[in-house]
């Protein structure tokens, strides 16, 4: 007979405890905060305390948005850009204060000690105010006061630059909201800083090629933005405005000539050059630099020494004529000597060049002796000075010579 089968093995089985779910109430959220906060505007010490201690009894990692509505708007943000209020509103909310530099200036000190303590909260702060930002056209007078605290919040490094692009919504464009609004926080922003921070801020945000998308749809042109602005009292903007318009010109003229050198001919180059001069009110200087940069990078230049002088020869004796056709001053001549010196510094296939480069411009009559004499004796830049001074020795002697020769056949 066989064996009997083994019993089965006994296991107790566990029942599996199931995670408690924590319902998402931020209207119970923002009750407790009334309950807690003082009434009285004036107990702004207090205020504070509560809201810096309380951190884990409110949730502010869960409720970190509902919190930022709460600080800002004074309650709750509905669809549709509504507040709720609740049962009161929060009496040291950013749209309970007055509109003036101080006032906002202390309830946007609140939200800088919270996000210091609670790193976590930044990026809350940041997602509440993409979301608000969709309805300043809802809030009436309070849309300057949060223009005034989110230029300060920008300032305290708390936001960046770049949260205004919610703005970009078609029908606050349209009806010149998105304008408004990017212009009080730009001018909340000059209230602690330069223009030249602002601009940096601007570029660091990516709004640089986007400025202009704030404007109206037949609002855009360069007349308009300077009226606006001079209108709200910020002239400095628009000297920033006409530099970035400018560069965006030359950036597509730069392009224009690269696209040229590499597929046309030096009359085509020239023709477009004289155009543009006309259009932009340039003068030799503004375009000088474009051609010389455009013309070293539509070429691909060899790393080979003879094969590079060979190339360098070929490149200047097609289109030399057409720098020299815009570069005759003096002035011009050197601000191109000093270009060429710092691209030869910094490209080291160029450094042993140098004098090469300038021989064929000199050859070109794109720069004249003077201007290599004035470069060499008290103009030339820092970058490699000794070194491009050493190779230019021999052409100057070269230079000198034919000076003396040129005097004795005179006499």
């Amino acid at each position: 007979m066989s064996a009997p089968p083994a019993p089965a093995p006994q296991f107790k089985l566990k029942q599996r405890k199931r995670e408690a779910v924590t319902k998402y109430e931020p209207e119970a959220f923002r009750d407790s905060l009334l309950k807690l906060i003082p009434e009285d505007a004036e107990e702004f010490e207090k205020y504070c305390s509560i809201l810096e201690l309380n951190e884990s009894k409110f949730d502010y990692k869960r409720y970190g948005e509902p919190l930022f509505e709460f600080l800002i708007l004074g309650g709750l943000i509905a669809p549709g850009g509504l507040i709720e209020d609740g049962p009161r509103q929060n009496p040291f909310s950013i749209f309970a204060g007055d509109d003036t530099p101080e006032v906002i200036r202390a309830r946007v000190d609140i939200m800088n000690k919270l996000i210091r303590r609670y790193k976590y909260l930044q990026r809350r702060l940041e997602d509440s105010m993409a979301h608000l930002l969709q309805y300043v056209n809802k809030f009436g007078d309070n849309t300057t006061k949060l223009a005034r605290a989110t230029g300060r919040l920008v300032t305290l490094q708390l936001l960046p630059m770049s949260v205004l692009t919610n703005l970009l919504k078609e029908h606050l464009v349209k009806d010149g909201a998105s304008l408004q609004f990017m212009t009080g926080v730009f001018r909340s922003f000059l209230e602690d800083n330069k223009i030249d921070q602002l601009a940096t801020a601007i570029k660091k945000g990516g709004l640089d090629d986007k400025l202009m998308e704030f404007f109206p749809p037949g609002k855009r042109e360069a007349e308009y933005v300077a009226r606006h602005f001079e209108a709200e009292g910020l002239k400095p903007l628009v000297a920033y405005f006409n530099k970035r318009q400018q560069s965006a010109v030359k950036e597509q003229v730069a392009q224009h000539l690269y696209e040229t050198f590499q597929t046309g001919t030096p009359q085509e180059a020239a023709t477009y050059i004289k155009q543009q001069i006309a259009a932009n009110e340039w003068v030799e200087t503004d375009v000088v630099p474009l051609i010389w940069d455009a013309l070293m990078a539509a070429n691909e230049w060899a790393s080979r020494a003879e094969q590079l002088e060979a190339q360098i020869k070929t490149v200047f004796t097609t289109w030399g004529k057409v720098i020299a056709a815009f570069c005759t001053s003096a002035k011009t001549e050197i601000a191109l000597l000093l270009k060429v010196q710092q691209m030869c510094y910094e490209d080291g296939r160029f450094q042993k060049q140098f004098r090469t480069i300038v021989k064929y411009l000199y050859d070109e009559d794109v720069v004249s002796e003077s201007a290599i004499m004035y470069w060499f004796e008290k103009g030339a830049g820092s970058q490699g000075k000794t070194l491009f001074q050493k190779q230019m020795e021999p052409f100057v002697q070269w230079l000198k010579s034919q000076e003396d020769d040129s005097d004795e056949d005179e006499e």
